[in-house]
C-alpha cells in the first residue's frame, strides 16, 4: 500500500511544488509572470484534494513568493496577469504598476537599513570588547550617550479625513477597499474573511492578511 504524501512544512517548498505543477504561472527563477487577482481562491479550489498543502500555507506561500523583488519587479503597465494555466487575463494598469514600485522601492530601502543598523551593532560589538580590554572600568554617562544614536526624528505628516469605515456589510469577498501599509493608502480587494483575520489581494497581486481596523472603503471607481 502507498504511503501518504508528507506535508509540506515551508513556503519554500510550496514554492517549489507550484512552480512544477504550474509552471505557466509559477517559476523559481528567471523573469516572474503577474498573477491574475484572485489566483487564491483558484489555487485552493484546484489544490483541494491535496492534503499536502493546507490553505493557511498556501495564503503564506503565496504572500512570500508576491512580496519577493522578483516579483514586484515584473509588475510593469501593459503587461498580462495569467491565470494557473499561463492563459493571459487583465492588463496591468499604470496604478497598480506604480504600487508594485513603491513596494519594491520600500522593501529595498528597509533592506539597507537592516543591513546598516547589522553593520553598526558589529561595529559597536567590537568597539565594547577593546575598550573591555583597554581598561576594566566602565563609564555608565558615556554608554547613555551612545546609546541615544540612531534615534530617528518622527516626520510630520498632513492630515487627511479618512475614507468611510467597513460596515459588517462590507465585510465579504469581491468588496473593493483601500489598506494602508506603506506611506499611502493601497487599492485591494477583499478575498477572504477568516476567523484569524481579514485577507485581502493589492493590485500587485500580494495577498496579505489585516484587521478590519485598517481597512477603507475604496472612494474611486476601479475597473
Amino acid at each position: 500500500m502507498e504511503e501518504a504524501q508528507q506535508k509540506f512544512s515551508n513556503s519554500k517548498e510550496v514554492i517549489a511544488f507550484l512552480a512544477d505543477k504550474f509552471p505557466n504561472c509559477f517559476s523559481l527563477k528567471g523573469d516572474a509572470k503577474p498573477l491574475k487577482i484572485g489566483i487564491f481562491q483558484e489555487l485552493a479550489t484546484r489544490l483541494e484534494d491535496d492534503e499536502r498543502v493546507s490553505k493557511t500555507l498556501l495564503r503564506s506561500t503565496l504572500r512570500h513568493y508576491t512580496n519577493s523583488w522578483r516579483y514586484l519587479h515584473s509588475i510593469k503597465e501593459g503587461a498580462y496577469r495569467v491565470d494557473l494555466d499561463g492563459n493571459q487575463d487583465a492588463q496591468i494598469e499604470k496604478e497598480h504598476a506604480e504600487h508594485a514600485r513603491q513596494q519594491l522601492d520600500e522593501s529595498k530601502e528597509k533592506a539597507a537599513q537592516k543591513r546598516k543598523a547589522q553593520n553598526n551593532a558589529a561595529s559597536q560589538k567590537q568597539n565594547s570588547r577593546q575598550n573591555e580590554k583597554a581598561s576594566t572600568t566602565s563609564s555608565p554617562a558615556r554608554r547613555n550617550v551612545e546609546g541615544k544614536k540612531g534615534t530617528k526624528v518622527k516626520s510630520s505628516r498632513p492630515t487627511k479625513t479618512p475614507p468611510p469605515k467597513l460596515t459588517e456589510n462590507d465585510l465579504h469577498a469581491g468588496t473593493k477597499v483601500t489598506v494602508k501599509l506603506g506611506k499611502a493608502p493601497m487599492h485591494a480587494v477583499i478575498t477572504e474573511v477568516a476567523k484569524d483575520g481579514i485577507h485581502v489581494q493589492l493590485d500587485s497581486g500580494m495577498v496579505v492578511k489585516v484587521t478590519s481596523e485598517a481597512l477603507r472603503l475604496a472612494s474611486s471607481k476601479r475597473s
